[in-house]
């Protein structure tokens, strides 16, 4: 053993916000600044796998920093959900730095020391979320994660720029406070605890209209989660520089939202007590609703990334839905399209960012025969598109299986449906990128020689597309790690 896990825990908190200190310090030194943060970056994921190794998937009683009230404290422990979510983001926070530090040299961007810094905050309350051992904990760095990204999406400061920031910021920062706190304050009330407990902490303690409400104030106050009307955040954060579309609005902001969701239904009601009651139900054809809409509107955007980011709203939504269905597949295809999701979603924003850095095209229609000069690019794109519409072998193909397993065992065969008609839409909004970029002709001028961008912006969603069938073959390991959030 290197050292102990709390020690661990701790320094995948500390290490990112030593990399901002760094990033202020060295702002005047480039090289040293990025080299700086990279090992920052490495040593966070190397402290994370140190917690891997000490404690597998098993589920650690909690260590507390600080009592803030009675029986509400600042504390920390290791869980199965939680400790893939960090693998995850301080995984391809590596990546993502690297393809940073490409696609801001490569786009003559800006107050990189500033944008690296804030990225380093976000890291770092991330890794708070994913071992957060109660609700508080969670609520906290949860806040701390919407703020600290609000001067990322700000970032350019141009008028749309600073629009974008403040729907972002407006939306997010809103439905915390007024729907999440008061659901929280709700369930301290009412339970006397907010520790995160498997099967739940609400049995016994609440029945009746009150459960579908205090789930609904959950629902709609986690704003990260995009599900509609509260997604306006996400396509309009698409002003900001493409590494913060990638990492924040593909694994870290986006997925702390899910997550969030399924801590709540697993730990604080309980998957067993939501199928008892019946109550998330509802939330089940919002989530299904959210799917094929989003989907819908992602096919009239012409704006690469904003068609990407409703390609989000809808695949986040199958995160909700899996909790919603209240099954142990529905919860485990939820948690495995954490995972499954940020590493094919990363891929196409990379792609997007390259595209944009090499020959600053945003708009599909501008795209035409890019594939044949941009193959790695493209190649890439296609790959993490086919991890997202869900075929073999490809990761994105097993949560959709065991979402469908959990909609079969309810009894919902619309559901089914949905799940189906989605990855249809899916073909529909992305291959045809990629068909425009091998297939059709160059514009007339175009450059005809092969360029695919600086090799830090091209390698990275090269590495990442590699990562979809990795994930594929290594799916029945990962549904085993998150068998103890079912209580198997």
């Amino acid at each position: 053993m290197i050292f102990d896990t709390t020690t661990a825990i701790i320094l995948a908190m500390l290490i990112p916000l030593a990399a901002m200190a760094g990033n202020m310090a060295f702002k005047n030194m480039p090289n040293l600044r990025d080299g700086f943060t990279f090992l920052c970056a490495v040593l966070t994921f190397g402290a994370v796998l140190v917690v891997l190794a000490n404690e597998g998937n098993s589920v650690t009683s909690e260590f507390s920093l600080i009592e803030v009230f009675p029986g509400i404290d600042i504390a920390f422990n290791v869980e199965p959900l939680g400790l893939m979510f960090a693998i995850i983001a301080s995984g391809l926070w590596i990546i993502t730095h690297i393809y940073g530090v490409g696609y801001m040299r490569g786009n003559d961007e800006k107050h990189h020391a500033r944008f690296f810094a804030c990225f380093a905050i976000a890291i770092s309350s991330v890794m708070g979320i994913a071992f957060s051992s109660n609700m508080f904990t969670l609520f906290l760095f949860y806040e701390i994660l919407t703020v600290s990204t609000y001067p990322l999406v700000a970032h350019k400061g141009t008028p749309d720029a600073v629009k974008g920031a403040r729907t972002y910021l407006a939306i997010l920062i809103g439905t915390s406070i007024a729907l999440q706190l008061t659901a929280v304050i709700w369930t301290y009330a009412l339970a006397g605890t907010l520790d995160f407990t498997q099967g739940g902490i609400l049995v016994g303690k609440v029945a009746g209209w009150v459960v579908p409400v205090l789930l609904g104030l959950y629902a709609f106050g986690i704003g990260k989660a995009a599900l509609m009307p509260f997604h306006k955040w996400l396509p309009a954060a698409m002003v900001a520089p493409t590494p913060v579309s990638a990492l924040l609005h593909a694994v870290a902001v986006v997925k702390a939202g899910v997550f969030t969701m399924l801590k709540v239904g697993i730990y604080i009601f309980g998957i067993d007590f939501l199928a008892e009651t019946g109550a998330s139900e509802w939330l089940m054809w919002l989530a299904a609703y959210s799917i094929i809409a989003a989907s819908v509107v992602a096919m009239t955007q012409d704006n690469l990334k904003k068609r990407l980011a409703y390609s989000t709203v809808s695949q986040l939504s199958y995160i909700t839905l899996g909790m919603a269905l209240a099954t142990s597949m529905g919860a485990l295809g939820g948690g495995m399209h954490i995972a499954m999701h940020a590493m094919g979603k990363i891929t196409l924003f990379m792609c997007a960012g390259a595209i944009y850095v090499a020959y600053h095209k945003t708009e599909i229609s501008q795209m035409q025969g890019l594939g044949r000069v941009m193959p790695i690019t493209f190649g890439a794109f296609l790959i993490g598109s086919l991890s997202i519409i869900g075929l073999p072998p490809l990761g994105g193909s097993w949560p959709k299986f065991l979402l469908m397993l959990g909609a079969a065992d309810t009894g919902h065969l619309i559901i089914i449906g949905v799940l189906m008609a989605s990855s249809l839409l899916n073909v529909a909004y992305l291959l045809p990128i990629v068909g425009r970029g091998f297939f059709r002709p160059l514009d007339d001028g175009a450059p005809t020689k092969r360029y695919e961008g600086p090799v830090l912006v091209w390698l990275p969603p090269a590495l990442t597309a590699l990562g979809c069938f990795v994930l594929f073959f290594y799916g029945g390991a990962l549904q085993s790690f998150l068998l103890p959030i079912i209580g198997q």
